[in-house]
């Protein structure tokens, strides 16, 4: 049984996010989306919404759950009882940020596997802060964050008018 990780801080999530999990929720048996708590990141949303916000995207995927975590993630992946960590990619600034932590891991957790995912060329230029960024200013939204999410934000700026948002889930 091959149980993975996909970790990140998911502030907010993202239809690239998205992509990557029902990809990787096709390779593995078991995936948790494992939602970190990073007080230092000064996150938009608390902990336990981006919890809610996440289970929500992820209600058609069986296979799928959402949990929080803090300290190592190598350590979170072993208590869950996993061996691979899932990460996406879209540019090669995210590969160079995740060759300098795949190798830390490596050093810490030689025992857990690491598989990158290249992100959808449609959500290549995604990015949380970005969507924090145009949902502030009042930007349309829609086919970059789950429906849920665009509201999420919209109640966050109290955004005047209309939010064009997604389709669905993705």
């Amino acid at each position: 049984m091959v149980v993975a990780v996909y970790p990140g801080t998911f502030d907010p999530l993202t239809c690239g996010h998205m992509d990557i999990v029902e990809r990787a929720a096709s390779l593995v048996d078991e995936l948790t989306v494992g939602i970190y708590e990073n007080s230092a990141k000064q996150p938009l949303f608390p902990l336990e919404q981006r919890v809610r916000l996440v289970q929500e995207a992820i209600t058609g995927l069986p296979n799928v759950q959402a949990k929080a975590f803090k300290g190592l993630t190598v350590d979170f992946i072993r208590q869950i009882g996993g061996r691979l960590m899932i990460r996406g990619l879209r540019a090669n600034s995210d590969f160079e940020r995740e060759f300098e932590m795949a190798l830390m891991n490596r050093k810490l957790a030689p025992d857990i596997e690491l598989l990158c995912l290249m992100t959808s060329s449609q959500y290549q230029f995604l990015s949380s802060t970005l969507i924090k960024e145009v949902a502030k200013l009042g930007g349309c939204l829609e086919g970059m964050v789950p429906d849920h999410v665009a509201l999420a934000l919209k109640e966050k700026f109290s955004m005047p008018g209309e939010l064009a948002i997604g389709k669905g889930k993705m």
